[in-house]
Formats: structure tokens, C-alpha cells, sequence
């Protein structure tokens, strides 16, 4: 890792357990120990192999897809470039941030960069269709557990449909004009490139102008003669989000609490969509106080702390783990290649 995102890992975790020691300590009390007492350990096990089985499902999407377009990927090869993924993920605002890392392992795996593009664009837009169904499903079969809940869950989906609506909308352009998207990239280029020899630029310009021209026939491929890669990433992209969301209640169930299985899906989605939003490193801190706080309506204030606590552990912590290894998996790998 470079020094810069040295330094985001060390902001994002120490953000995140400042936060958590604060809730710990406002927190715990003399009936902590009682819950405590009732923990149950196989479903906090399963919590975190539901996890894993998350991210198998992300690995599955990815090499699913690449193949509709015509490109073999071992599936572990796609799981190790989803743990990557996990460590950028953890060091840039939101948790959405881990795609040049997605687009870098692709290409490694002799995948044309327009066509890796187009499959991590394609995997976010999916996730945002996924995301804005499950919200439209919540809104309207567990319409009590939403107002429950109060004004936010309302603010919450609505940021969704803008996301879903502006990513479409994006999609759709790059589809239909090329041409523009290529001269704002143009424009873009030059701005940064202002200090470059001018032969130099024009490397550079005409290598960006290849490379849309092979995302716009990856997106082309997708829509047209690979619809089954679509389908696929579709129903992995629905099984991850899921797996994901039912890992609260999974945790619940460990620490002898009601799974709250419809409370927390609702919960669950709110805070999935606000870990979106650009605002601190990893979501760190956002991910915390805001489970706290919709938590709290359900869950006795004695455990609350300690049910955050693991939650965190196994969607951040972990992933930062399963990040760090993977890292260390492709370093060994560059390594060995250039010898």
C-alpha cells in the first residue's frame, strides 16, 4: 500500500474505534453481564460464514459476467479480487470505493480494460437496481417497520432513487453518446496533463478513446448477446444484499436477542444506503452511530453497544483482514512474475 492509503486505514479504523469505545462506555452497565451470559456462539460463527458466503456470491457475479463476455476466470481468482476490493473499500469515503482495484485484477486476468470497466460499472449499476428493489419491497410489504422507524427511512430511499436514477441516467449516456463522453474526457485529460509533453498527451487521449470504445461494446455485448452475464449478476447481486442484511440478525441471535428479521431487514437497508453516501473513510463512525441509533428502538441499551461492536467487526474489521491478505497474495504475485 501507498503511504496516502496508509495513512486513510489508520483515520478510517482509529475513527471507528474512537466511536466504539464511546458507545461501549455509554453503553455497558450491571446488566451487560446477563446478556452476555447468553451469548450463543454458533450463530455468531455463522454470522460470519454468512459473510464469507457474501463475498462468494460477489465472486460468482464477477467471474459469471466476465464470462458472458467471453473471458475464463478461476473463482478464486475473483474471490481474492473481491477481498482486495474489501481494503480500498475500507480507506475511501463510503464503502463503494474499492472499483479501480475490481478493474486492475480483471485486466491482470488478461480482461481489455474497457471490457473491465464495463463489468465493474455494470456490477454497480446492478447493485443499485437490487438496492432500490429491496427499498421499494420494504416501502410497501413492511410499510409498519418503516414507520417505526421515522423520517429517515423515507430520506434514506428517496437517496436511493436519485442514486439509482443518476447511474442509469450516466449508463444510458455512455451508451448512446460516445462522442461526448469522449470529449469530456478530453477535457478532463488535459486539465490534469497541463504540465505533459504534448506527444505525451496524445498517447494518453488516444489509448482513453480505445478504451470507451471497447466499455461501449462490453455494455453493447451485455445488453445484446451476453443477457444471460446480466441475469446472472442480477441474481448474485440480489443473493449478496441478502446475505449481508440477515447477518444482523444473525448476531442478534448470538447474543440471545429476537432476530428482528423484518425490523432489521428495514434497518439494514437504511444503513446500507447511508454507508453509500461519500462522507467519512470505510463509512467509519456513520456505520456506528447509525446503527446505534435505529438498533436502539428494538434492542435493550445494555447489549446494543456490544451488538454494534461485533456487526463492525465482521463488515469492516474483517474485511480490512481478508483486504490485507489479499494484498499480500498480489504483491507474492507481481513478484513473482517479473522474476
Amino acid at each position: 500500500m501507498e503511504k496516502s492509503q496508509v495513512k486513510w486505514l489508520y483515520i478510517s479504523i482509529g475513527f471507528s474505534l474512537l466511536v466504539l469505545i464511546i458507545i461501549l462506555f455509554l453503553t455497558i452497565n450491571e446488566n451487560t453481564v446477563q446478556y452476555l451470559q447468553k451469548i450463543n456462539p454458533f450463530f455468531l460463527l455463522l454470522a460470519f460464514l454468512t459473510h464469507i458466503l457474501s463475498m462468494c456470491f460477489w465472486a460468482l457475479r464477477v467471474q459469471k459476467m466476465s464470462g458472458s463476455l467471453g473471458y475464463r476466470i478461476g473463482f478464486f481468482y475473483s474471490l481474492n479480487l473481491v477481498f482486495a476490493n474489501l481494503l480500498l473499500a475500507a480507506i475511501t469515503p463510503s464503502q463503494a470505493g474499492g472499483e479501480p482495484v475490481r478493474i486492475h485484477e480483471l485486466y491482470r486476468a488478461k480482461v481489455p480494460l474497457g471490457d473491465a470497466t464495463a463489468i465493474v460499472i455494470v456490477e454497480r449499476v446492478l447493485d443499485g437496481i437490487v438496492l432500490a428493489f429491496l427499498a421499494a419491497f420494504a416501502m410497501i410489504v413492511l410499510a409498519d417497520q418503516w414507520k417505526s422507524l421515522g423520517a429517515i427511512s423515507n430520506v434514506m430511499v428517496f437517496i436511493t432513487w436519485i442514486f439509482v436514477i443518476g447511474c442509469l441516467l450516466l449508463f444510458y449516456i455512455a451508451i448512446k453518446r460516445p462522442d461526448a463522453v469522449k470529449k469530456v474526457v478530453h477535457h478532463i485529460a488535459r486539465f490534469f496533463t497541463s504540465t505533459w509533453e504534448i506527444a505525451r498527451v496524445e498517447v494518453f487521449v488516444t489509448r482513453a478513446d480505445k478504451e470507451i470504445d471497447n466499455f461501449n461494446e462490453a455494455v453493447i455485448t451485455f445488453m445484446k448477446s451476453a443477457k444471460g452475464g446480466l441475469l446472472w449478476g442480477l441474481l448474485f447481486s440480489l443473493l449478496y444484499w441478502i446475505s449481508e442484511i440477515i447477518i444482523a440478525s444473525l448476531i442478534l441471535l448470538g447474543l440471545g436477542q429476537p432476530p428482528l428479521i423484518l425490523e432489521s431487514f428495514v434497518i439494514q437497508l437504511v444503513l446500507t444506503i447511508l454507508m453509500m453516501l461519500p462522507l467519512t473513510p470505510g463509512s467509519s463512525g456513520i456505520a456506528e452511530v447509525g446503527a446505534i441509533s435505529l438498533y436502539a428502538l428494538f434492542i435493550p441499551a445494555s447489549i446494543i453497544g456490544i451488538f454494534v461492536v461485533i456487526w463492525r467487526i465482521i463488515l469492516f474489521y474483517f474485511n480490512i483482514a481478508l483486504g490485507i491478505l489479499s494484498s499480500i497474495i498480489i504483491v507474492h504475485r507481481e513478484v513473482k512474475s517479473k522474476k
